[in-house]
């Protein structure tokens, strides 16, 4: 489990970008569960690729008109089981850090994984959400 102190400035960082931070299994559940309209859920991570493009892209991605109705967070290797719940709605993707699940209606629609970041400029990975938040939301 990550220093609380360490990944503060991560989760801050998502926080700023527009999301709600969901920290335990039953927030996870009562915020999709049965939920209409479209949710983004951003596994959070401290690694590399995080940092150099999956929040800077977050960021971008939801700086345009058209985004998502929710947009959530929640923090791989610090908040594990609200992780887990979150992942619970991922499937069939593997758990990967970073992550971003798209959903419609409570059901997934789009993924962006750990490959689809690592080595892409925040530019692109913003482009791709950004197709995808155009076509369901």
């Amino acid at each position: 489990m990550y220093d609380p102190r360490l990944v503060e400035p991560m989760r801050k960082e998502a926080r700023d970008a527009g999301c709600q931070e969901l920290l335990t299994p039953t927030d996870v559940h009562n915020a999709l569960k049965n939920e209409k309209g479209t949710a983004l859920v951003f596994v959070n991570s401290v690694c590399g690729c995080a940092a150099g493009g999956a929040r800077p892209a977050l960021r971008l991605a939801l700086g345009t008109q058209k985004r998502p109705t929710k947009i959530y967070t929640v923090f791989a290797g610090q908040d594990r089981e609200a992780t887990a719940a979150a992942r619970e709605y991922f499937a069939p993707y593997q758990p990967s850090s970073p992550q971003m699940g798209l959903l419609k209606d409570g059901k997934l629609v789009h993924m962006v994984q750990r490959h689809d970041i690592e080595g892409r400029p925040p530019a692109v990975i913003a482009a791709d959400l950004q197709k995808a938040f155009d076509q369901h939301c």
